[in-house]
């Protein structure tokens, strides 16, 4: 995985062979297919591996009891950060756009640490009543993921994590329960 980082990093997901990453790694080709299928299962694996960090900042706040819109802000911008630093996972937000019209040739969990970790904290927000109620935990979710994808594609002069930050920011005040 280490090898396939680098190769992304280096060489964009696209433009990143199989080849490659287990040259780098200083392996055969036939041993990655002992592990992944594919070049698109091991980007799965290693954006799992980054939303796992994001997840621990997330609920080590989350048993300090901060509040709900913090957590979510810390969540959005953790988020940012890592994509803005890893960005060959954008391919794995442009693939599901590509497929939006056919979602059953979507990977199953295109996304789901992500997607877990809004879900939860945007529910415990609305069990707390400091996130409105009327509006379904799913609507909300997907409201947050649309925002990475908005800013990747954004033709703004303003830098992604930013960008993500200013998005944020009006999502928070319009989920708020006032």
């Amino acid at each position: 995985m280490e090898a396939a980082v680098h190769e992304f990093k280096t060489n964009g997901f696209a433009d990143t062979a199989v080849s490659g990453i287990m040259n780098t790694a200083g392996l055969g080709v036939g041993t990655f297919y002992n592990y992944f299928g594919s070049k698109e299962e091991v980007l799965m694996a290693i954006v799992k591996e980054l939303f796992k960090q994001v997840e621990l900042k997330v609920r080590a706040l989350a048993n300090r009891n901060s509040p709900t819109l913090k957590l979510l802000e810390l969540c959005s911008m953790s988020t940012a950060r890592l994509i803005d630093e890893n960005r060959f996972i954008l391919p794995m937000f442009s693939s599901a756009v590509e497929r939006s019209d056919k979602p059953e040739k979507l990977p199953k969990n295109i996304s789901p640490e992500f997607k877990k970790i809004f879900e939860e904290i945007i529910s415990r927000g609305q069990s707390l009543n400091e996130i409105r109620s009327d509006i379904p935990v799913d609507i909300i979710s997907e409201m947050f993921h649309s925002i990475y994808q908005a800013a990747a594609l954004s033709k703004l002069d303003i830098p992604f994590q930013e960008n993500i930050r200013l998005k944020v920011k009006v999502l928070l005040d319009g989920i708020k329960n006032d």
